[in-house]
């Protein structure tokens, strides 16, 4: 069974262009507008990865990750940040919730594909 990833960015582009990407490494990717309706999705899917922007509505990337990493049954999910936010602060308040990489837009597929592997084996 392929693994899954969550895809939450506000931005339709960079979810579609992040998951046609992971999608052809073998992935299945499930994408969110937010973190709000991440956390509505987490429940009915088995997630094994999360790649997530910060500045988002409703709720952003920071409160998601604490959401997470809060609740029992997420908190060791590996999160990928990919962000156009460069503060050195938030880089390290989200180090300190234990995300695993920190990539700022713009970035290269490449990027986002070698992070990914780190934490997930291509299904291919």
């Amino acid at each position: 069974m392929n693994q899954t990833i969550l895809v939450v960015d506000d931005s339709s582009t960079v979810r579609k262009f992040v998951s046609v990407s992971l999608s052809m490494q073998g992935f299945r990717v499930v994408t969110a507008e937010d973190g709000m309706d991440a956390l509505e999705k987490l429940p009915k899917e088995p997630i094994d990865l999360i790649i997530t922007d910060l500045n988002m509505p409703n709720m952003d990337g920071m409160e998601l990750i604490r959401t997470l990493r809060s609740n029992s049954t997420y908190h060791e999910l590996p999160i990928i940040i990919l962000t156009s936010l460069k503060e050195g602060s938030l880089r390290d308040e989200s180090q300190a919730l234990g995300i695993h990489s920190y990539l700022n837009k713009p970035f290269s597929l490449e990027k986002v594909q070698y992070e990914v592997s780190k934490y997930l084996a291509w299904s291919e």
